[in-house]
């Protein structure tokens, strides 16, 4: 599997600190990193083995959305929703629970068969947001219910080869490096002050390319 996992989805937000109650304060996800200088801030809350992480900057507004989760539309927009998971029942309804103590708006339970889930919308940045408890464990996949089936659905779960072009031209090891992002400082801040640790393959890329005299594109 080449893909391992969902590493953070990005949204917009025009209050960072309004967005941290929410997120951290209400849905309970943990505050794990941010970057910030004047006018510009990239805050990081954990979820799962991934994250979700928001941009703030002067001129950011909130979403102008006007569509319930899954309702078609046939505005050009290319995102529907966010749906988080919660470990079960009880989580879900505490959760909804939450909801309804702090005013906002929140859908009954839904049965998806799957999953039951609930909907609600972020106050602060107006993301469509369910939460939802995986209520079955699928054991043979793809597990479809499809009136009409897909013929490349029905190939199987896995990658099927020989659809895309084969690489002819692999990357050399050596030309592995990147270039400064947004946030180049944080990494030796964050381990300076003994809040991170580089992974062993970053340790031994520095190593290489320090000397090779190549150290700041290879720490890019």
């Amino acid at each position: 599997m080449l893909v391992k996992g969902l590493n953070h989805l990005a949204f917009i937000t025009p209050d960072m600190e309004a967005t941290i109650r929410f997120y951290r304060d209400l849905l309970e996800m943990d505050l794990i990193s941010g970057i910030g200088h004047e006018g510009f801030r990239h805050y990081f809350f954990k979820c799962g083995d991934g994250a979700v992480a928001f941009f703030e900057y002067e001129i950011a507004q909130r979403m102008s959305y006007g569509k319930f989760h899954g309702s078609p539309t046939n505005r050009p927009i290319g995102f529907d929703h966010v749906s988080f998971t919660v470990a079960s029942r009880k989580e879900l309804f505490h959760l909804k629970d939450k909801l309804e103590a702090a005013n906002i708006e929140v859908s009954d339970a839904v049965d998806h068969g799957t999953v039951w889930s609930i909907y609600f919308f972020d106050p602060v940045n107006n993301l469509p947001l369910e939460a939802s408890w995986d209520c079955v464990e699928v054991s043979i996949t793809p597990a479809i219910l499809d009136s009409v089936p897909m013929p490349v659905a029905e190939e199987g779960a896995g990658p099927q080869p020989g659809h895309w072009p084969d690489i002819t031209t692999p990357t050399p090891e050596k030309e592995m490096i990147a270039r400064p992002g947004n946030g180049f400082g944080m990494r030796d801040d964050f381990v300076r002050r003994g809040l991170a640790r580089l992974s062993p393959e970053l340790e031994d890329v520095l190593e290489l390319h320090k000397s090779s005299g190549n150290i700041t594109k290879a720490a890019e």
